[in-house]
């Protein structure tokens, strides 16, 4: 009993922990700038107003950076699911030489942070002419390596009875890998795409280098406007944030079954 009672009480304390930053962006969303700032700090509003929100979308082209975020996440979570996919099939259940040195290369670039590779990539993109535009931003994320370990785990806990029952009524790899492995890995394919769609929504440093004009800007950067060296509007960065924040929220509710199913059924084979 005692054992229970801690750890319910853990968990209520590390949800707090989780939940008071997200609580005290959506109440200062709708603070006046004084309330904000003021002393001592107070998490409740005093005066409510929506100043916050009229001014995020007045200052800069809120809507056109939401479609931008929107198209450069959405890009790199189609192509990454598709890339990943297949190549965690080939290692799964395919028997090619160097498989293992393959696979653990892969491994290897886990490791590697990709602010690393950003000069050369950024190199290649300009080479190519495709600075500023959406190809430009998208096909050099088209793959990663979690995302080709994570799904290569799931598919080691698919029975391969199942393959072989396919090849016996002449199925070759491409159709066991649409219409066997892929139905029956949807939970490990949507925790994929919640992770892809998340990183890259919320990715300020990679947009930012890879385009130079307003129109192609994602809205971390557009929100990066309002934090000055001398001048910070608080107010409006947390309506901003707020904002930002709710596409990933209901994408989450949406598959928050499946991606915890995912998470659970992913193990180190």
């Amino acid at each position: 009993m005692v054992r229970r009672v801690g750890l319910y009480a853990g968990l209520l304390v590390a949800v707090a922990v989780i939940v008071l930053p997200v609580v005290w962006m959506v109440f200062a969303s709708v603070k006046p700038e004084a309330d904000i700032t003021g002393n001592p700090a107070q998490l409740l509003p005093e005066h409510v107003t929506t100043q916050n929100y009229r001014e995020v979308t007045r200052q800069i082209p809120f809507a056109r950076q939401f479609l931008n975020s929107i198209i450069f996440a959405g890009g790199v979570t189609v192509f990454s699911l598709a890339f990943n996919s297949m190549c965690a099939f080939a290692l799964a259940r395919l028997d090619f030489p160097g498989r293992r040195a393959l696979f653990i290369a892969i491994i290897l670039f886990l490791m590697i942070p990709y602010q690393v590779t950003l000069i050369p990539i950024y190199q290649l993109v300009a080479k190519l002419g495709l600075m500023n535009t959406f190809p430009g931003m998208i096909i050099p994320r088209a793959t990663n390596a979690f995302g080709i370990f994570f799904l290569r785990q799931f598919f080691l806990g698919i029975p391969r009875s199942l393959d072989e029952a396919a090849r016996i009524d002449g199925a070759g790899d491409w159709r066991i890998y649409a219409r066997i492995i892929l139905p029956l890995s949807k939970p490990a394919l949507l925790t994929i795409a919640l992770f892809d769609f998340m990183f890259n929504w919320n990715d300020l440093l990679w947009p930012l280098i890879f385009t130079t004009s307003t129109r192609m800007e994602t809205l971390p950067a557009g929100l990066a406007l309002f934090m000055g060296q001398h001048v910070s509007q608080y107010g409006v960065v947390m309506a901003g944030a707020t904002l930002t924040t709710l596409p990933i929220v209901i994408a989450f509710l949406f598959v928050q079954r499946k991606f915890i199913q995912g998470i659970a059924t992913t193990g180190l084979k």
